[in-house]
């Protein structure tokens, strides 16, 4: 016996709204995602961890908001100006991982992810620490280069700005770290791939801007802090979490 179709719409209907109840809400685990080893970097409530790079507390233009920890313009800078805000989420070193991150920019919006961070007194962030850009690559005004495009390995490799969703909606930025070598997913699709502390890689570094930046001639770090860029634009970062390999 066939059912009524209001009953069949009833039952759809039904579907959808347990869908939406039981969405997982921003910055927790699922219980599959905690036996896989994953563990959150921000807890969404406050910065536990975090700390100004090269500092002992947050910087003050850092806020909670909407679930997630933004970056503002700095008190008394002009847009594009950090204010020393870069953070560091210091209670650990990483160095076979894969991190994950949800960011959302506002518009001209320019940032950045980096990983094994080494800090150095009197340094900035990226003194030698690789950087996936965060950018709204329609009205930033660092869009004219491919490779400082959101996604890409700052100034190094290209990402596809068609991974991208544009200033206001959210994106989510896979990095894997394993032995050197390095993959970067947007939304679910791979962008770059490299690997560290080959050839290729002194290669491509003498190809770009930090090619005279003493420590990338140093050489990066195979272990360091997770960090995040103030450059002066509000960007939003939410479901911030890590698993070990």
């Amino acid at each position: 016996m066939k059912k009524p179709i209001y009953l069949m719409l009833a039952i759809v209907a039904g579907l959808l709204i347990s869908t939406v109840t039981f969405a997982q809400k921003p910055n927790k685990l699922s219980k599959e995602e905690k036996k896989e080893g994953w563990v959150l970097l921000f807890n969404g409530k406050n910065f536990d961890g975090w700390r100004q790079n090269n500092g002992t507390e947050m910087p003050a233009n850092w806020i909670i908001e909407d679930d997630a920890m933004k970056v503002l313009l700095g008190e008394g800078r002009n847009p594009g100006q950090g204010a020393g805000g870069d953070i560091l989420f210091s209670e650990k070193k990483f160095k076979n991982f894969e991190l994950s991150i949800d960011w959302k920019a506002s518009d001209m919006a320019n940032s950045g992810i980096f990983y094994n961070v080494r800090e150095v007194p009197g340094k900035p962030i990226y003194y030698a620490a690789p950087e996936i850009q965060v950018l709204d690559n329609k009205n930033a005004t660092d869009n004219k280069i491919d490779s400082h495009l959101a996604g890409s390995l700052y100034d190094i490799l290209p990402a596809d700005p068609k991974t991208v969703n544009p200033a206001g909606e959210w994106n989510t930025c896979l990095i894997v770290v394993k032995d050197g070598k390095v993959t970067v997913s947007m939304n679910g699709t791979e962008v770059v791939s490299y690997e560290h502390w080959t050839s290729k890689w002194d290669e491509m570094v003498e190809n770009s801007k930090f090619k005279n930046f003493p420590g990338w001639q140093e050489g990066i770090s195979k272990e360091g802090y997770i960090g995040l860029q103030d450059h002066g634009y509000p960007v939003w970062f939410r479901n911030i979490k890590i698993r070990e390999l």
